[in-house]
């Protein structure tokens, strides 16, 4: 039998992905709560987000977001990271309330420990790609337009994490395809 690197490469990548996603899950979260959640997409739905991205590129003019539009069309899968918000009930004010009390009267405000697991949760998913020599970047502009579109209902400091596996990483040294467009002129 013969097997080109080339002709598994997408099954590779997504047993991968199913490995970050296992190290998100398993990662340590403040005081127990498990209230990450966790998910994947790949194919055309890495079409649709990177649409959804060029579109709130657009509104926002944060062109940051477009080069990296154009960039996870390079990304076999794209892991998903956010928590569900759950004060802690620790009044530690990381979040720049004093109480937990006060800040439920702002519930937009995520509470600080669930950034932090977002955070811990996302490093356990990159070292696996570390380890299995996978190609990934964390992009907040992914994660920020997942929540625009409701993708993951319910969360907040969502993260994107495309991975890839080619000769050079596409997720650094980027440059942009689209040209930025002069608003003086």
């Amino acid at each position: 039998m013969f097997i080109n690197e080339r002709e598994t490469r997408t099954e590779r990548l997504l047993e991968v992905a199913n490995k970050m996603m296992t190290a998100a899950r398993t990662a340590p979260k403040g005081k127990g709560f498990d209230i990450i959640e966790v998910a994947m997409i790949t194919g055309d739905d890495i079409q649709k987000v990177s649409d959804a991205m060029l579109v709130y590129s657009e509104k926002t003019e944060l062109k940051f977001v477009m080069r990296d539009a154009e960039n996870i069309l390079q990304a076999e899968a794209i892991v998903l990271i956010g928590t569900r918000s759950q004060i802690h009930n620790l009044n530690c004010g990381y979040c720049g309330f004093s109480t937990c009390a006060e800040k439920l009267e702002f519930n937009d405000v995520p509470c600080a420990i669930n950034t932090v697991d977002v955070g811990i949760a996302i490093g356990s998913a990159c070292s696996v790609a570390a380890d299995e020599r996978v190609d990934s970047r964390i992009m907040f502009s992914v994660g920020r337009v997942v929540q625009e579109m409701n993708l993951m209902p319910g969360c907040s400091s969502i993260y994107g994490i495309p991975i890839s596996c080619s000769s050079k990483s596409p997720f650094f040294d980027r440059i942009s395809k689209t040209p930025i467009v002069d608003p003086t002129k």
